[in-house]
């Protein structure tokens, strides 16, 4: 982690290949109810333009968490190259659909989507941060975000960002 609190996966990609950037959309700037504590609890659609990977990661921030740097609601790894990350991945290690995927233990401690929820009268900003690799990981269900990031280093070969904020 650097001074600023930002996680460094790796300062170059593998094989001496230039990387390439990924547009990363979401369908909002702020959260609708639907994707935060107050609604459902769903993912967010991730929309992905320009990715040439042979799988996809997702880390999601929230850097301005009381207490600490950089705090994560969400890891997810091993997605095929899609246009599109659906919303709703549901909870659990494995995940068959609507996508094929794993994910990891976030920073509450559980696997999964967690959605934002700030304190009323605040407002807090989720970081959606898409990794395209060259292979799909080696790494378990359930692992935590230091294990994904070892796990990707000399294998980013693609990597894209979109913001979201949330307020109550």
């Amino acid at each position: 982690m650097t001074a600023s609190g930002q996680l460094q996966i790796n300062s170059l990609p593998p094989h001496g290949r230039s990387m390439k950037n990924v547009v990363v959309s979401l369908d909002f700037l702020e959260f609708p109810v639907r994707y935060t504590c107050d609604g459902g609890n769903y993912s967010p659609r991730l929309t992905l333009k320009g990715l040439k990977a042979a799988s996809v990661a997702v880390m999601v921030f929230n850097p301005f968490e009381k207490s600490c740097c950089s705090f994560t609601p969400w890891i997810i790894w091993n997605i095929p190259p899609v246009g599109a990350i659906p919303e709703g991945i549901p909870e659990g290690g494995i995940v068959a659909a609507p996508i094929p995927a794993v994910q990891g233990v976030n920073d509450y401690g559980t696997i999964g989507y967690r959605a934002p929820c700030p304190p009323r009268g605040q407002m807090i900003r989720y970081q959606f941060k898409v990794y395209g690799l060259d292979m799909m990981l080696e790494l378990e269900s359930g692992s935590d975000k230091q294990q994904l990031i070892n796990a990707m280093k000399g294998h980013v070969v693609q990597f894209g960002e979109t913001v979201a904020i949330c307020s109550r």
